[in-house]
């Protein structure tokens, strides 16, 4: 195995052991952007001589003193500050853009001892649904998912073993299906979200993508995020106890969303788990447009700054949220706020019956073409919920393409949901190869 190949929680290992030097894995990882990177285009900024000048500043630290994360190559999403890169929001309003400070997510992960790597693509100011110049990992003629296209590719692609993303619709998780990498959106508010660029300060949530879900379990420990119970050391799928739940867009969901539901099923009950379908209550059927309301309201506020200074330079969207298109009113908003509030507690009732909710990622698998990152529909109601949310990859669809499975579980119960994920992780990766068929 080539070091670009392996888990963070792999190479942490070697770099501990004294097999490998941070320098060498981050030659590694060059080498596979220099390979790769013409087909992918996963990176807004990358400076080869500042990370090997990184990496070899990180070889350099003494055993006793290194951190949680030493030498653990982590791509950022363009629009979280990092010191000594641009930050440019993929827009041309911040071309060239260098803020020269770390967000509070950056700052805890170099503090950890993380080699930043680079800074990851991002659809405008992560908030438009049109493609960047990003293509998907398995497809160069796919939409790679957005608005967290860059780390999604890149992690998907083997060029970095973790990078942050954020999620405000399904920023994370569609990505992450679409790559077939496990995607993490915490429990909204578990992580700071100083230092990067707010579409909606009701939604956005900082996230991770990564190809383990062992290496979620590093993330949530450095930066602090602990269930009242500790979850098991090993979760046990025999004998767990699932929901499915297809929602109120289920309508939406393509022949490989819906064998990947069904396989999933089928394979935790042939591993001893009992799965049982749910459907949420009808009050649940509002929450995507409650969502939608304030997606729009928040980003009003949010892009008024970039409307004054340079509107003719912003995307249709984007103006769209100043000028309130939607024609939203202030008993909308506020039905919203209060509708949303109300059916929090109520979902973690729901949730808190089994080890976790199984739902779409997706609609299907990633689109044709790169004009558009796909649609969220099936993550907007999570989202809105403030419930943390694990993508498993492990399924293809008709055309071998990823298509993953979203665990939920209630809110701060985040750590249970990575033991999880691990689990049913192990279940789809060890099964047969499979590819859904019309």
């Amino acid at each position: 195995m080539h070091p670009y190949e392996a888990t963070a929680s792999q190479i942490l290992a070697q770099l501990r052991d004294g097999s490998l030097t941070v320098e060498q894995y981050a030659q590694s990882l060059l080498s596979r952007i220099e390979q790769r990177d013409d087909d992918v285009k996963a990176w807004a900024y990358l400076n080869p001589d500042l990370i090997i000048q990184r990496a070899k500043e990180l070889d350099q630290i003494p055993k006793a003193e290194r951190g949680p994360l030493h030498g653990i190559a982590i791509g950022v999403k363009d629009v979280i500050f990092t010191k000594d890169m641009p930050t440019q929001h993929g827009s041309p309003i911040y071309e060239g853009a260098s803020p020269e400070i770390d967000s509070a997510s950056v700052s805890i992960l170099r503090h950890a001892g993380a080699l930043i790597f680079g800074k990851t693509t991002t659809t405008e100011f992560a908030a438009s649904q049109k493609g960047c110049a990003t293509r998907n990992a398995r497809d160069p003629g796919r939409t790679p998912g957005g608005s967290s296209s860059g780390s999604g590719a890149a992690v998907g692609d083997y060029q970095v073993p973790i990078a942050l993303g954020t999620q405000t619709g399904g920023s994370v998780i569609r990505p992450a299906s679409f790559n077939g990498t496990y995607g993490f959106k915490p429990t909204w508010g578990a992580i700071s979200r100083e230092g990067q660029k707010i579409h909606s300060l009701t939604f956005d949530t900082l996230g991770f993508f990564a190809r383990s879900a062992a290496d979620f379990k590093l993330l949530a420990d450095v930066f602090e995020i602990h269930d009242d119970t500790p979850p098991e050391p090993e979760f046990g799928v025999a004998g767990a106890s699932f929901a499915i739940a297809k929602t109120a867009v289920w309508p939406k969901a393509g022949p490989g969303t819906v064998a990947a539901m069904e396989k999933t099923a089928e394979l935790l009950r042939e591993s001893g788990a009992r799965v049982e379908e749910v459907e949420l209550p009808a009050e649940f059927a509002q929450a995507s447009a409650w969502h939608k309301v304030l997606l729009d309201t928040d980003g009003k506020a949010s892009f008024l700054p970039e409307y004054r200074r340079a509107a003719d330079r912003l995307s249709p969207t984007i103006v769209g949220h100043v000028e309130n298109i939607a024609g939203h009113t202030r008993a909308q908003i506020l039905e919203a706020f209060d509708g949303l509030a109300a059916l929090r507690p109520k979902l973690d009732a729901i949730a808190a019956r089994y080890a976790a909710i199984i739902t779409p990622s997706v609609p299907d698998e990633a689109p044709v073409g790169l004009h558009s990152t796909g649609d969220f529909c099936f993550n907007a109601m999570w989202t809105a919920l403030h419930v943390p949310v694990i993508n498993v990859p492990g399924l293809l669809g008709p055309n071998k393409m990823p298509v993953g499975i979203s665990l939920v579980v209630p809110r701060y119960h985040d750590q249970h949901l990575i033991a999880v994920a691990e689990g049913v992780g192990k279940v789809l990766e060890h099964s047969a190869a499979w590819v859904a068929t019309n």
